[in-house]
């Protein structure tokens, strides 16, 4: 399908805390981000050491499944744990645990962990005015603040228990593919200048959300102004089935009762840090069906991004 909103060039925006601690429109953010940290500091040492524990036990490490970066991956995300610059949406907290396929699943300590994904209609960060699919608003109506070059795009680096923490918000969603985040883990680089610069990529993939809870999520405003067909995580042309180790996210809610307020991702990816990922990875999917996400970046991105897809399995798997 088609979008039926009119695309804009945006030049309006600077972001106001491109580091971090920026304050999400609506009122969701805040308090979703409190609740679902509040928690989580004192426990980062028992988890990671009972996931290592459990998979030492039963003798197996998952080694995760590479797929294609796609078409919208930009060079220069900030080093930060709040992403979302601004951005309406509802709260969603992400604590990743990086392990080493090769050495009993041990933490990697110093890993940069690298995320991505769109907007609550579809929009990525550098791509504004490609079209998300059905139905939606311009990028531009959303009234935010957020720069257009960075907005949910970020690094940060793993502790010592190899764990990571994003605040951000739950992505919406584009035709043709189903809810999803890009992520990317790199070693051997260093943080310099707010960015990470660097090191090799030993990762890439992309994690996903059950069906249920984008289900729930979509029906919430601002994702209801976006309509039109959402794609099931068994249609999806990346996502294979294959559960946590093909990168679908443990997903706990902040209020049962009430899914505005926010939720929770878990998930460990398992990697072999010798290693080197190009990006290219899998899950080609063929050509996308009409209406699928195009267009070139808007404004000047930053330095080293790439103007255009990758490669043809990434434009096919965006």
């Amino acid at each position: 399908m088609t979008g039926k909103h009119t695309d804009k060039n945006i030049t309006r925006r600077r972001a106001i805390a491109v580091t971090g601690g920026t304050v999400a429109a609506g009122g969701l953010a805040v308090a979703g981000y409190q609740s679902a940290f509040a928690d989580e500091t004192t426990a980062d040492t028992e988890a990671t050491a009972a996931d290592a524990s459990a998979s030492a036990s039963s003798g197996t490490c998952v080694l995760m499944s590479s797929v294609t970066e796609g078409p919208y991956y930009l060079d220069g995300a900030l080093v930060r744990k709040d992403i979302t610059e601004g951005k309406s949406g509802v709260p969603l907290t992400l604590r990743i645990t990086v392990q080493d396929t090769t050495e009993s699943c041990a933490p990697v300590a110093g890993a940069a962990v690298e995320i991505w994904h769109c907007d609550a209609w579809g929009y990525y960060s550098g791509y504004t005015t490609a079209n998300p699919g059905g139905s939606a608003p311009a990028e531009s109506e959303d009234g935010s603040t957020a720069d257009d070059q960075t907005y949910l795009r970020g690094y940060q680096i793993a502790n010592a228990n190899g764990v990571v923490k994003f605040k951000t918000i739950f992505p919406g969603w584009y035709t043709p593919r189903t809810c999803h985040i890009h992520v990317k883990v790199h070693t051997g680089g260093e943080k310099e200048d707010g960015t990470y610069e660097g090191g090799k990529v030993n990762h890439t993939g992309q994690l996903f959300f059950a069906d249920d809870a984008a289900e729930e999520i979509f029906a919430l405003e601002p994702y209801s102004k976006h309509t039109g067909s959402y794609t099931e995580l068994d249609d999806d042309m990346v996502y294979d089935g294959g559960g946590a180790a093909s990168g679908l996210l443990t997903l706990e809610p902040v209020h049962k009762a009430d899914p505005s307020k926010g939720y929770k991702g878990y998930i460990t990816l398992g990697i072999d840090p010798d290693a080197e990922n190009t990006g290219a990875g899998s899950g080609g999917g063929g050509r996308p069906p009409s209406g699928a996400p195009s267009g070139a970046p808007t404004g000047t991105p930053p330095s080293g991004a790439p103007s255009d897809s990758t490669s043809p399995s990434a434009s096919a798997s965006s």
